[in-house]
């Protein structure tokens, strides 16, 4: 085999894990990355620390179960440090084209320009190319939706330009967009005015007994389930188990879809934050008037002094050739999310080009892991005209969402790493009671097969041990346990303290006699 070289950059964590899927498989080196991406200074994931990391590497069990940016910083670091892969890392470098070769059809090889943080432009060659930018790449900015916002004085920012919450101190703020940036942002602000246009399912990180959302919610066996039952029930199931929280109605923030039926915004300070009057939540912005806000339900809100946008992004691969959008819209069609159908040889992978319900990296983890075989010639694809009509099916059902355990099962078959419950069930019970009907954890698909980690079925048994460990920060000591003669000596207690008040308030023992002993007894008591 020739030597292999793979160029990736992006914004997300998986071009940590295209370095270590390739070097997984294949052994050879080269460089990667870009930009960071620009985040608030009080972002927290959505998705809990089991449920995200790497499936090789579980988070350091004192990391809190949701972390920080910074937190999940000093995770990618300590990644890139065990596997040794800061070495082949080149920061501050843009990638300017990636062209195929002229030989393309032979060598699959592909021409990027490059350059550096001093301005130093390169060419280089190589044999696969993995872009990882995600979708978060371009601010939508929709100003042509507000008639009049050209008359207001105040500042207009999108949340891609949002950093914290000092700028806005005492001021008034519109937030147009409820997603989980504008959610967050919304409730850091002193006086917000939260405007949405369809509402939205608002989830907390915590559920029963306080406990990770997703550890509880991302099983096999609720998938399996669930998908037994019709769409709207299981919906209606789930909005009657959020509405009990706090009902949405109420706090003005019902939406007009099901709940399974788009995104839910993951917070847990929303709903107090309107229960204290601190944040108000309107219908759709109609239009400006110089510093007042009018909204579709007639109302209106004066002296505003800022409006930051929670509209959304869009993707943009201003690099890659055109001939990559096959649809008339310009959109990247993708097989499985992942390739290009048109290329004659299956040399380039897109990763985190999706949406899902559950986390983002383990579902990135089985992309690369799957390109990197592919790229390298240890898996094939199947042919053009089968994957075009695959991708036709996928855009009808949604352009970017998967669901995610199907999703995720189906990359990990390709690779040969999809955990088998009946074989686990019949060898290691143990194991495989916990992959079904457990948290659905990245571990499970280092158990077997290509990429397999030896720790991986500790990582499963030993998963809820680190979920508690950062929550153990307080001795309580355990109850006492009541021996056989501490039961009978409070069996004795109450008989007696039953006995002094029936004899000494009679109209008690006379009614509360007859629940006890039967009628025909009782005229030899009382």
């Amino acid at each position: 085999m020739s030597w292999f070289c793979l160029h990736f950059w992006g914004q997300n964590a998986s071009g940590l894990l295209i370095i270590a899927a390739y070097y997984d498989e294949i052994r050879e080196s080269e460089q990667p990355e870009a930009d960071r991406c620009s985040i608030y200074h009080s972002v927290i994931v959505n998705t809990s620390k089991e449920m995200m990391c790497y499936s090789d590497f579980p988070m350091p069990d004192h990391f809190p179960n949701y972390v920080n940016n910074s937190t999940l910083l000093q995770y990618f670091r300590l990644y890139a440090g065990h596997f040794n892969l800061f070495k082949h890392i080149h920061f501050q470098t843009t990638v300017r084209s990636v062209r195929q070769r002229p030989d393309f059809s032979n060598s699959g090889q592909w021409e990027v320009v490059t350059v550096d943080r001093d301005g130093r432009e390169e060419t280089h060659v190589f044999d696969g190319v993995l872009v990882c930018a995600g979708h978060y790449t371009q601010p939508i900015k929709p100003l042509s939706d507000f008639p009049g916002i050209d008359t207001f004085p105040g500042t207009i920012i999108h949340s891609w330009e949002y950093k914290d919450s000092d700028p806005y101190l005492g001021k008034r703020v519109v937030v147009i967009g409820i997603g989980n940036s504008g959610g967050d942002i919304a409730v850091e602000l002193s006086r917000t005015f939260l405007s949405t246009r369809k509402g939205a399912w608002v989830i907390g990180r915590v559920v029963g007994r306080g406990l990770p959302l997703d550890m509880t919610m991302v099983r096999r066996v609720r998938y399996l389930i669930y998908g037994l039952l019709p769409h709207a029930l299981v919906s209606l199931i789930w909005e009657r188990i959020f509405n009990q929280r706090y009902d949405h109605k109420l706090y003005g923030l019902q939406p007009v879809h099901r709940i399974l039926d788009q995104h839910v915004v993951i917070n847990d300070d929303l709903p107090g934050r309107i229960l204290l009057g601190d944040l108000a939540m309107k219908s759709n912005v109609q239009k400006f008037q110089g510093s007042m806000v009018f909204f579709d339900d007639g109302t209106v809100e004066e002296k505003i002094d800022a409006v930051i946008l929670c509209t959304g992004y869009d993707y943009k691969f201003p690099f890659l050739p055109t001939s990559l959008s096959s649809g008339s819209d310009g959109d990247l069609k993708l097989y499985r999310r992942i390739f290009p159908p048109s290329l004659e040889r299956p040399t380039l992978a897109i990763l985190g080009l999706f949406q899902t319900k559950g986390a983002i990296m383990p579902a990135v983890e089985l992309q690369a892991r799957w390109a990197s075989r592919v790229i390298a010639g240890l898996n094939h694809l199947p042919p053009a005209e089968k994957m075009v009509k695959s991708i036709e099916k996928d855009v009808q059902l949604a352009a970017l969402q998967v669901d995610y355990i199907p999703y995720i099962d189906a990359i990990a078959k390709e690779v040969g790493v999809c955990p088998n419950i009946a074989w686990l069930l019949l060898k290691d019970p143990a194991v495989g009671l916990r992959v079904f009907f457990g948290p659905c954890s990245p571990y499970q698909f280092r158990l077997n097969g290509p990429g397999h980690w030896s720790g991986a079925r500790q990582a499963i048994l030993t998963q809820w041990d680190r979920v508690a460990k950062p929550m153990k920060t307080r001795s309580i000591p355990e109850p006492s346990s009541f021996s056989l003669f501490s039961w009978l000596g409070l069996s004795g207690g109450a008989a007696l303290i039953f006995a002094f008040l029936i004899s000494h308030t009679p109209l008690l023992g006379s009614s509360v006699l007859p629940l006890f002993i039967p009628q025909r007894h009782l005229r030899h008591i009382l």
